[in-house]
């Protein structure tokens, strides 16, 4: 059975996608040649990519050994 997948992951996953598309999407903007990868279109291409390091934030902090925390307020 799998690990179920902690907050904290969650939230790290979806910064990392939003943070990687805005980047591709400024760097496509500010080129000359707005061509990220030339097999796909150009509108599509920054959403694609930032799935790239957006599986490697998951895929990491979901395989990481986490410490178990005490009770609240101990």
């Amino acid at each position: 059975m799998a690990a179920p997948v902690e907050k904290k992951v969650t939230a790290a996953s979806v910064a990392a996608y939003l943070a990687s598309t805005g980047v591709l999407a400024i760097l496509a903007a500010v080129q000359n040649d707005a061509r990220l990868v030339g097999w796909m279109p150009d509108a599509l291409a920054p959403f694609v990519l930032a799935l790239v390091p957006t599986a490697i934030t998951f895929v990491s902090g979901w395989a990481a050994r986490h410490t178990a925390r005490g009770p609240a307020g101990a």
